[in-house]
């Protein structure tokens, strides 16, 4: 599904992300550690096409296609989803508005036809009791006033909704309080098919108590150094990631 190689991506003069190479196949889950400013914020939104960042070397091919010279809307529509760190506030658009023209267009560019406003109705209730979002939020402004827990609910609700075959969840779990953790991270588990994928950033293991990882990926100063299973985000849990970087620095 997605297969990343020798990735290098700067911010003017700055080279954040140094060789990345990652494998997605449909039905995963993978988990991405490591330190603040390892990269992991930049390798997400280099990946859904944030023009702030420039790509010096390397490929990036999802379902087949080469996506790197692909705007970011386009990425969109072949199915690839980010989940922000810090979602933004768009006033003067409500919830319902918005998802309506991103839910369309997605359709429209799988030559289907728009929903009626009663079948959008349908799947707008359905998918926000996925995250147990009030209904009340859907009428306002995007974002606008919410607390962080409605926000990062509000993500997956807009997840939900654009059922996308790649979601890349940027620290959906920064933030939260336990309940709005559980909420957002078991519909995070009610959404994941054999059929699509997840890559979860996060500093955390306690996420991963709900999102279960089938690889779990340690980034370093802009490389993947280290991948094993669940387990090893509990031995970073305890241990913390300089037993792992002494050793890849050793080398």
């Amino acid at each position: 599904m997605l297969k990343v190689e020798n990735l290098h991506a700067s911010v003017g003069d700055k080279e954040i992300l140094k060789g990345i190479n990652l494998t997605v196949k449909a039905g995963e889950v993978h988990a991405i550690m490591g330190p603040n400013g390892s990269g992991k914020s930049t390798l997400a939104s280099v990946l859904a096409g944030n023009e702030k960042f420039t790509v010096t070397e390397g490929k990036v091919e999802f379902l087949g296609e080469n996506i790197l010279d692909m705007p970011i809307e386009e990425r969109s529509r072949k199915g690839l989803f980010l989940g922000f760190q810090y979602p933004v506030e768009i006033p003067g658009v409500t919830m319902a508005n918005f998802m309506k023209l991103a839910v369309n267009e997605h359709r429209k560019a799988r030559g289907e036809e728009p929903l009626t406003a009663a079948e959008y109705l349908r799947l707008m209730r359905e998918k926000s009791a996925i995250v147990e979002l009030d209904a009340k939020l859907t009428s306002r402004a995007v974002n606008e006033g919410f607390s962080g827990g409605e926000k990062k609910k509000n993500e997956i609700f807009q997840m939900a909704m654009l059922d996308p075959k790649l979601a890349i969840l940027d620290e959906t779990d920064s933030g939260l309080d336990i309940d709005a953790l559980r909420i957002v991270a078991t519909g995070v588990t009610r959404l994941h098919t054999e059929n699509n994928a997840t890559v979860v950033i996060t500093h955390y293991q306690r996420l991963l108590d709900y999102i279960v990882p089938d690889y779990v990926h340690v980034l370093y100063n802009g490389r993947i150094i280290y991948t094993g299973d669940k387990t090893l985000a509990l031995k970073l849990e305890a241990e913390g990631y300089d037993w792992l970087i002494n050793n890849h620095q050793e080398r």
